[in-house]
């Protein structure tokens, strides 16, 4: 991904403290300890860089890797099962897509996971097969590919052994050394762990960082239940948190319209909550005087949060849309009748252009839509928040100014702009990632 520097939207950063509104600080942590494959530019390159892996850390397992980008390869499909595995031997070894939803596992790992030709998708997820062949019919879809997504990616992920406990403190401190810049750090996927380890790590590694949590609905009860021996004045319970959708480079994004090249059997993505469920969400989190943080990627998903919020009437402020990448023109006011923060990140439109125009190349005006949102009244670092989503993408603030201003990457001409009408000026998007009283 290029950077602004030199961009149509390369300006002075502002003097006032900047947010970080999406950040994942323990994956943040761990991931720079992981193989980074944000630039490789095919699946042979991505080999490579495990083999050069291998070499030097023979001793290392499992062979973690982030960042891989298959929608930007000139070929988009990822190594075969064999080649992986070939070059990683016998050691479990791992390789996400950059944004998570998705990995390439090698033999060894889907073994250690308990996957095989036969085992069905989980809820929630999908395991990738070889088309059927008259040469294995013992397997409805064929033989495993190693490409695992969603909630089948996190079954392969989970069981890779995590850091220690005692690993975890230098974990968090090397991630908030490298957000440093913040002054106000919103995690949103928060370990019911990570509220007790960050009263001890920020006092000496970041003491002027305010830090805000949001754990996953199911951890909640954990969460609260700790909540008054690890909060204080640089470190709050800030919600919950909900997966609504998946994302648009997997096509799991729950849309309202079918992809152009969506899958058969998911043609519109993959809702991952009923609208009972996430009324229900609304309702406790409402119920313990904290606000919700959807998960919505797709316009779909987008509505699905929006409706369950107006039907539930929450008298909590505070509700907030993550991601919001795709947005249906009946919905953007919605946003501020109901008092929605929309938490964006716009820094991914550099990295999904690719994806966008292949999936949805007849919906790009409704990718991101930051013209409409601020003209329809939301308001820039108050109910407009943006963010990295890091580790997923770098944590740069430039990144997002760039997508928001040029709605572009800064090597590309402007004719290739995503929806230009949809730009907002510097200083709009420079206050989006103000901190606000």
């Amino acid at each position: 991904m290029s950077n602004a520097a030199g961009s149509p939207a390369a300006s002075a950063r502002p003097t006032f403290e900047l947010r970080e509104a999406h950040a994942h600080i323990f994956q943040l942590g761990r991931s720079l300890r992981m193989i980074e494959l944000s630039g490789c530019r095919s699946g042979a390159e991505l080999l490579d860089a495990f083999a050069q892996a291998r070499q030097q850390n023979a001793d290392t397992a499992p062979l973690l890797a982030q960042g891989a980008r298959p929608e930007s390869w000139n070929d988009p499909d990822w190594p075969s099962l064999a080649a992986f595995d070939r070059v990683t031997g016998d050691s479990p070894a791992l390789a996400w897509c950059f944004d998570y939803h998705a990995l390439l596992a090698n033999s060894a790992m889907l073994a250690l996971a308990g996957i095989d030709d036969q085992t069905p998708d989980p809820p929630g997820g999908m395991i990738q097969h070889t088309p059927h062949t008259p040469h294995t019919p013992h397997t409805p879809d064929g033989h495993l590919t190693g490409v695992v997504y969603e909630a089948a990616a996190l079954h392969v992920w989970n069981a890779a052994p995590e850091p220690s406990k005692t690993d975890r403190p230098d974990l968090l401190a090397a991630a908030l050394q490298a957000l440093d810049e913040f002054a106000e750090i919103h995690d949103l996927k928060a370990q019911p762990w990570l509220g007790p380890v960050l009263n001890r790590v920020l006092p000496e590694h970041a003491p002027d960082t305010r830090v805000v949590l949001y754990p996953l609905l199911e951890d909640l009860d954990a969460t609260l239940a700790t909540r008054s021996a690890w909060e204080s004045d640089n470190l709050r319970l800030g919600g919950a948190k909900v997966f609504v959708d998946g994302t648009l480079n997997s096509r799991t994004a729950w849309m309202l319209h079918p992809y152009a090249d969506g899958r058969p059997d998911h043609p519109q993505g993959t809702p991952m909550m009923t609208p009972e469920q996430l009324e229900d969400a609304v309702r406790r989190c409402d119920a313990a005087r904290l606000p919700l943080a959807a998960h919505a990627i797709g316009d779909g998903a987008v509505r699905a949060v929006l409706d369950a919020i107006e039907k539930v009437g929450p008298r909590t402020p505070g509700f907030r849309i993550e991601h919001a990448e795709v947005i249906d023109a009946a919905d953007v006011s919605r946003f501020v009748e109901l008092g929605v923060i929309a938490s964006v990140q716009p820094c991914h439109l550099l990295t999904d252009i690719e994806a966008l125009r292949k999936a949805l190349p007849d919906r790009l005006e409704r990718v991101l839509p930051l013209r409409e949102l601020i003209d329809a009244g939301c308001v820039p670092g108050r109910t407009l928040l943006f963010g990295s989503d890091v580790p997923i993408v770098r944590a740069d603030p430039a990144d997002s100014i760039l997508a928001a201003t040029a709605r572009r990457r800064g090597d590309m001409p402007a004719c290739e702009a995503i929806t230009p009408e949809q730009a907002i000026t510097s200083n709009e998007a420079w206050a989006a990632f103000g901190v606000r009283a």
